[in-house]
């Protein structure tokens, strides 16, 4: 091993001095020897920049101290302030919900009324076929009445009107039940929507009890990637509270008309009904007058009838004494131109024109003249048979045409006594006997005496 072998494997901080017999070589590293004044500022150096880096770590130290309890201070305190967030929008969640909630039962007691006023209007509507169909009968048994009796009378106006009412209340009872589905309709909308906000509230609200009953010990907390994000389809705290408010201002709206509406139904439904039975009461009591008009008119016709009979029995009667009477003024007009011919016989002289010759010439002519007035008279008393005869037929054939109006009308009145049935009509008593129902078809309470 050479020695140059040897001073590279001994350190660089050392010096070597190789001695040899008579002199001494000195070896030293071919690096910067540092001056005594440079390793005195190098000491004083390392001794400063130890004292800062100690002054550094106790500074790091305090503030790492003051900073961990700041952290921990202000950590507790935002978690606090989180929870109280958490607990008043949970409380503010909790307060909408109930709102909401008692709006969503309003609606839902609300619907369950304007349903059972609309059921009853639909009833009322379909009881309005039992009317209909009665006038209909009436109508057309009334259209069946023969000759002059087939004329626009009270009563048949009165039904006509009331026809015409039924129709109308059809129609409005037909509105009413639109506008009522209508409302239903949007009811049930809003029904729905406000199910949504109490379901969508409810599980808020679930969903913040629980993030409120979680802490940092809790298990199932970990990281998650950006957790800070805007949620997809998120909106503000405002336009939360704007939509909020108009749901619930929405429904309000919707409730604020619907006593309205089920007032209207219920106010047609009876002034409906109302208007129906006034005019079947009136309809009624025109079908009865007629009866007792037409009774009366019978009557007199049967009388008138009786006296025609009675007349004509007369002029029969009178018409043969005048064709007595004229074969008897026929012999003797025979028997004076018998004479007055027979006496034309005369011979000469005899043959004059004395006084029995113009008596009988006389006789003759008042004969001739009597039996001419007989005549005349006998024509005259058959051409008033004649008419009497014609205006008895006539007479017969109203009064048939009268008994069959008659009949008619009564078989009317007794159809109208379907409308007096069933959950809708009139509730009056029908008279019990045939004595009483004559008495209330011919209204003739007030002219039987009371005993």
């Amino acid at each position: 091993m050479t020695v140059e072998d040897g001073a590279k494997r001994v350190s660089n901080n050392f010096e070597f001095h190789i001695f040899y017999y008579n002199r001494v070589i000195t070896l030293e590293k071919p690096l910067q020897h540092l001056a005594l004044s440079d390793w005195n500022a190098r000491v004083n150096q390392l001794r400063n920049v130890a004292d800062a880096r100690r002054s550094d770590a106790f500074t790091i130290r305090h503030s790492s101290r003051t900073l961990r309890n700041e952290t921990r201070i202000e950590g507790d305190w935002t978690n606090y302030e989180t929870n109280e967030a958490l607990a008043d929008r949970i409380a503010e969640l909790a307060r909408w919900r109930e709102t909401i909630a008692r709006t969503f039962e309003r609606i839902v007691r609300e619907m369950k009324m304007l349903e059972e006023e609309k059921a009853s209007t639909e009833r009322e509507l379909d009881a309005m076929q039992t009317p209909i169909s009665v006038i209909a009968e009436c109508l057309t048994m009334r259209d069946c009445r023969l000759g002059s009796e087939l004329t626009y009378d009270e009563a048949d106006t009165e039904i006509k009107n009331e026809l015409t009412i039924v129709e109308n209340n059809q129609r409005l009872l037909a509105d009413q039940c639109q506008k009522a589905w209508e409302k239903l309709s949007r009811l049930e909308e809003v029904k729905f929507k406000l199910g949504l906000e109490v379901g969508n509230k409810t599980e808020a609200e679930e969903l913040d009890v629980a993030q409120l009953d979680l802490n940092k010990f809790a298990a199932n907390i970990t990281y998650k990637p950006d957790p800070t994000r805007n949620p997809k389809n998120c909106c503000t705290y405002q336009g939360w509270l704007e939509h909020t408010k108009n749901v619930k201002q929405m429904a309000e709206n919707e409730l604020a008309d619907t006593y309205a509406i089920r007032e209207a139904l219920f106010v047609c439904r009876e002034k409906a009904r109302n208007m129906l039975i006034t005019q079947q009461e009136r309809a009624e009591h025109s079908i009865r007058k007629r009866i007792f008009e037409t009774q009366r008119a019978r009557n007199e016709l049967q009388w008138q009838q009786m006296k025609m009979k009675e007349e004509m029995e007369k002029a029969v009667c009178e018409i043969k004494t005048l064709e007595q009477a004229l074969r008897d003024k026929t012999d003797g007009l025979k028997l004076a131109e018998t004479r007055l011919e027979n006496r034309a016989q005369r011979s000469g002289m005899e043959l004059c024109l004395d006084e029995a010759h113009e008596q009988l010439c006389l006789e003759v002519q008042k004969l001739q003249a009597i039996r001419r007035r007989l005549m005349e008279k006998i024509d005259e008393s058959k051409a008033n048979y004649n008419l009497l005869e014609e205006h008895a037929q006539k007479i017969d054939i109203d009064l048939e045409n009268k008994q069959h109006s008659l009949m008619t009308d009564i078989r009317a009145l007794d159809l109208r006594q379907r409308l007096k049935g069933g959950e809708f009509g009139q509730k009056q008593t029908s008279p019990t006997t045939q004595t009483d129902r004559n008495i209330v078809l011919t209204q003739m309470e007030q002219e039987i005496p009371k005993n």
